[in-house]
Parts: C-alpha cells; sequence; structure tokens
C-alpha cells in the first residue's frame, strides 16, 4: 500500500525481481502499471485511496483478485514540517499518517484473522515517532500514534491467536519525494540502502527495526532525554529534521 514511488516503489521492484507476486495499490496508478508490463503475470494493482472510507473494500478486491495475501507492507504516507501551523496541513497529515494509518491495517489484520492467515503485517512509520518535533508537531505525533497501533495490534493478535506477525519499520531520512528537493539532510540515506535492511527487517518478523545502525544510535539517546529538557531542545532535534 503505497507503492507508487519512494520506499513502496523500490520494495516492489525488488520483491518483483525475486519472484514475488505482488498485490499493489497507491492513489497513482502510472509506476503500478508499468510494473504490471515488465512482470506479466505477477502483478495485481488497484487504485486506493486509504483516506476514503470505501479504501478496506477496494483492499479486499485486490486481495481477491490477488488470490490471497500473506503480508501486508503499508508504505503509504505524507510527511512536512510545518512551523506556521497551518490547521488544514496539520489535519491532512493525521488524517493520512494516523486515521487512515488504522483503517487500512485494520483492515488488513481482520482479513487475515478472518481467513485464517497466520500472516505479517509491517509498516513503515519513522524515527520521528520517538518524541514530539517542533517543527513537525503533526507528524512526529502522527508516527507515534502508528507506533503504538501496532503495540495494540500485536496484543489484539496474541489475545485472539491469530498467529499474525507486525513489524515496525522506522527509518530515518531516506532519500524520497518526500524530501525537499536540494537540501541535504543529517545522516540522509539512499533508497539502495534503505530498502534492503527494511526486507531484511521483514524477513526475519522483527517487531521493531530501526532503519539504519546510526539512526539506532540517535534514537536510543532521544529516548534518554527526559521532557522538561526535550522540550528547550528545539534548536538540536532540528539540526536533524
Amino acid at each position: 500500500m503505497g507503492a507508487s514511488s519512494g520506499i513502496g516503489l523500490a520494495s516492489a521492484r525488488v520483491l518483483l525481481r525475486s519472484g514475488m507476486k505482488l498485490g499493489l495499490a497507491a492513489r497513482r496508478t502510472e509506476e503500478l502499471a508499468r510494473l504490471a508490463d515488465e512482470f506479466p503475470g505477477r502483478v495485481e494493482y488497484a487504485s486506493i485511496d486509504i483516506c476514503s472510507p470505501d479504501a478496506p473494500a477496494a483492499l479486499y478486491a485486490l486481495i481477491e483478485a490477488l488470490g490471497g495475501m500473506d503480508i501486508y507492507f503499508h508504505v503509504a504516507g505524507i510527511g512536512y514540517d510545518n512551523p506556521t501551523l497551518d490547521p488544514e496541513r496539520e489535519a491532512k497529515i493525521v488524517n493520512t499518517n494516523a486515521t487512515a494509518f488504522a483503517r487500512m491495517v485494520s483492515a488488513a489484520y481482520k482479513w487475515m484473522r478472518d481467513a485464517g492467515v497466520r500472516g505479517q503485517i509491517a509498516a513503515v512509520t519513522s524515527v520521528a515517532g520517538t518524541n514530539g518535533i517542533g517543527n513537525m508537531s503533526a507528524y512526529s505525533a502522527s508516527k507515534k500514534f502508528a507506533q503504538a497501533y501496532l503495540v495494540a495490534m500485536r496484543q489484539l493478535a496474541f489475545t485472539d491467536k491469530s498467529g499474525v506477525d507486525f513489524t515496525d519499520i522506522r527509518p530515518g531520512w531516506t532519500t524520497t519525494a518526500l524530501l525537499k528537493e536540494g537540501k541535504q539532510y543529517p545522516l540522509q540515506m539512499t533508497l539502495d540502502h534503505v530498502v534492503p535492511l527494511i526486507l531484511s527487517a521483514i524477513n526475519h518478523r522483527r517487531c521493531v527495526a530501526v532503519i539504519d545502525w546510526r539512526w539506532a544510535i540517535v534514537v536510543a539517546l532521544w529516548r534518554l532525554v527526559p521532557n522538561c529538557l526535550w522540550v528547550r531542545m528545539g534548536r538540536a532535534t532540528q539540526t536533524l529534521v
């Protein structure tokens, strides 16, 4: 879900080259159609807007066309800073990264549980979900929501005895269209570096994977900072965002 660009598109291409059959979804389908032509017989695709209440039904139709689903991989999301706190931008970020995230992850889990598939749900959140970041308030909060939601779903899966695993993938800055063109971000990573690490985390069914080791150190340090000090570290955190 979210396969038309960035991490989603790059991951799809690697998985198709490995011989997997994929169901691809995004709002825009031009790139998905190209992959279907490039890998005939191994791609089903659909236009799905995760912010629409009809998105779960569209997902289920895609699963049926695919012939089933073992792994649901959620990469769809938006991200930008909003230091002026434009209310509509804040709401759009939360609607996409939190509300729509819950809509699709819950729909995928419900399908696996009801179908008796002991599958896996993997989702890209972000290192930004570690704590609230002032100039990215809605973005960091929405990613924190996504991380907590995955923990809750993991608990539900244990209670249900469904056998569904969850993998929370937390990359640092990655060169995609979400980053401002021409700006160099600290510890910025390429897709060629990030995608193999993400797919390895999914393959090993890890619960949480911070991408990469440098960001794992940063996140570990961030977690040690008490909130009373964190709120005074605005300039320091902005050097990494």
